[in-house]
């Protein structure tokens, strides 16, 4: 599981930098912007399905790290679905743009250099094994589009996410976004 979502983290570090060598305001940088998006949307529904119910369950003070960082995934969101909603020529688009690289740097840090390695030393090799599989396949069925106003609970995130997920697909596809990407 912490090589998926390190390999995640690899991703979006490499559309950051494309992103700030596309020009302002261009279709390209646009683009770039939406295709991190849906990466930072499927990568949080997978952090919230698997990642911090195993914090919780292995970690010392777990529940008080996933709550913490689940409030950041909501931040990023918020941020998101901001971004979807502004011009890409406008200003606004910019800055939002800044505050996402720099607010999602700064939690991937956190979370590769403080909260991997205790997960890492604390929880069976196995079980993380098991749980990467469970990562990599949910990837494929999990939303494309940010909701910061969905629960936190893993339950209702595991049944709610294969629905969402089909409904942003189709989405997706009905307004091109999945050529663009």
């Amino acid at each position: 599981m912490i090589q998926e979502l390190t390999a995640d983290h690899y991703r979006v570090r490499r559309l950051f930098d494309r992103i700030r060598s596309a020009e302002p305001g261009s279709a390209t940088r646009g683009a770039l912007v939406e295709q991190v998006g849906v990466e930072l949307v499927r990568h949080a529904m997978v952090e919230r399905e698997y990642l911090y119910p195993t914090v919780r369950d292995h970690v010392a003070e777990g529940s008080q790290w996933a709550a913490k960082e689940l409030a950041e995934h909501a931040e990023i969101e918020e941020i998101l679905q901001a971004l979807q909603d502004s011009e890409r020529d406008q200003k606004t688009f910019d800055q939002l743009v800044l505050q996402l690289v720099t607010r999602v740097t700064v939690h991937m840090c956190e979370e590769e250099q403080l909260l991997f390695p205790r997960l890492q030393a604390v929880c069976p090799a196995d079980l993380l094994e098991q749980l990467g599989g469970k990562v990599r396949h949910s990837k494929t069925t999990v939303p494309t589009r940010p909701r910061p106003q969905l629960p936190d609970s893993p339950l209702l995130n595991k049944l709610a996410a294969p629905e969402l997920g089909m409904i942003d697909r189709i989405r997706d596809v009905l307004t091109g976004r999945r050529r663009a990407r």
